[in-house]
């Protein structure tokens, strides 16, 4: 708060006008859950077994087969390259609105294996709170995540209040086309961009032209938004969301298989960024729990 008052006093020398009031937010364990997978990743993997049963000859590899069998940790075992490589074939060969039709559906009956949540039920309280404080005070609020820009794009709104144009995010391959008459956007195999580590600066100033003065993240993979975005000239603000409360969420850091966390942990003092601890620092974590 003590922040946000110095750049929005008008008169004061650290004041920042409205339109260079840019905030921008990591997704995945920043402001919804993480775990045990990133969940566009679940319904990458539960769209892959609903396109085997309809035809098996799209498990070309030994990860796609061992996904599609609910092999995940296997499947995963290849790393990075294994993930990418389930997400591109699930998302893939149909048009933008269809796949996005597809995922706004799966979002409404999808429960969390371990909370029986819906998953864009399991968002920050917190972080809901500080999002529509910012906005009060005349901040533009952005997604640069590295979650796929088109899945993001479906919820966003409803649930952040961050509209489709604010959201920035790994990117597919696309196509267009006129089919039967009907301009389309196809959404075509393979990668055109992954917002994560150094490609998250480098998005952002190609998409928003600014250098934001406030970034939250919560893993080292957004280090490198928070390094630039903090380099700044005049205030800047850097926060860090720690998942250390492992009864109403889960706790994670330094060894984790997703939103690992090292680097961030042990420069954060050193470059002045807050790191919030998630079981010490907020009453609710997720809406209407405790």
């Amino acid at each position: 708060m003590e922040f946000v008052d110095r750049v929005t006093e008008k008169g004061a020398d650290t004041y920042v006008a409205p339109d260079d009031r840019i905030a921008v937010f990591d997704n995945d364990g920043t402001l919804w859950s993480e775990q045990p997978l990133y969940f566009q990743l679940i319904f990458a993997i539960d769209r892959l077994q609903q396109r085997a049963q309809a035809d098996p000859s799209i498990l070309t590899s030994d990860v796609l087969k061992k996904a599609a069998s609910g092999d995940v940790s296997g499947a995963l075992a290849g790393g990075k390259q294994a993930l990418l490589e389930i997400v591109e074939v699930s998302h893939s060969g149909l048009t933008v609105d269809e796949f996005q039709n597809e995922a706004r559906e799966w979002l409404e009956t999808a429960r969390h294996p371990q909370t029986g949540m819906a998953y864009d039920e399991m968002v920050y309280q917190p972080m809901l709170e500080l999002l529509s404080y910012l906005r009060d005070r005349g901040f533009q609020t952005y997604i640069v995540s590295g979650g796929g820009i088109h899945f993001m794009r479906v919820f966003a709104e409803d649930v952040y209040g961050i509209p489709p144009e604010k959201v920035i995010g790994s990117a597919g391959n696309t196509s267009y086309s006129v089919e039967n008459g009907v301009p389309t956007i196809q959404k075509d195999p393979g990668i055109a961009f992954i917002d994560d580590g150094p490609g998250k600066p480098i998005r952002i100033e190609t998409k928003i032209g600014k250098r934001p003065i406030f970034v939250g993240g919560n893993s080292d993979g957004d280090f490198q938004m928070l390094e630039w975005a903090t380099a700044g000239d005049g205030p800047r603000f850097g926060l860090i969301v720690h998942h250390t409360d492992g009864q109403r969420e889960f706790a994670y850091d330094r060894e984790s298989h997703v939103g690992k966390l090292a680097r961030g942990l042990d420069e954060a003092d050193g470059r002045g960024w807050l790191v919030v601890d998630m079981a010490r620092d907020w009453k609710a974590v997720f809406p209407n729990s405790e």
